[in-house]
């Protein structure tokens, strides 16, 4: 059964940080693209970033990029989202994402003074 478990999310300042985790299983995690996405209430999901199994560099949405960092670890099959300097239109729900068609749950992310 392919699961996806995110974690990391919670409630932070304007300028903050936060470390997104997704435990991947059920699947061969080392051969999978795996990408995050984020949604706000009333909004459209949006892509984040993505990270594939060939290359060490990840793509990011215009936003996030140069604050957000996504990696992953094989050997834990777990992919993160480093997020830095985190701004109010960060807040959102954050969605780990598998190529193939499989979502996590989500978790929470409000930026707030």
């Amino acid at each position: 059964q392919v699961q996806l478990v995110e974690s990391g999310g919670g409630l932070v300042q304007p300028g903050g940080s936060l470390r997104l985790s997704c435990a991947a299983s059920g699947f061969t995690f080392s051969n999978t693209l795996m990408r995050w996405y984020r949604q706000a209430p009333g909004k459209e999901r949006e892509w984040v970033a993505t990270i594939s199994n060939l290359s060490s560099n990840g793509n990011y949405a215009d936003s996030v990029k140069g604050r957000f960092t996504i990696s992953r670890d094989n050997a834990k099959n777990t992919v993160y989202l480093q997020m830095n300097n985190l701004k109010p239109e960060d807040t959102a729900v954050y969605y780990c994402y598998a190529m193939g068609g499989h979502w996590g749950q989500g978790t929470q992310v409000t930026v707030s003074s």
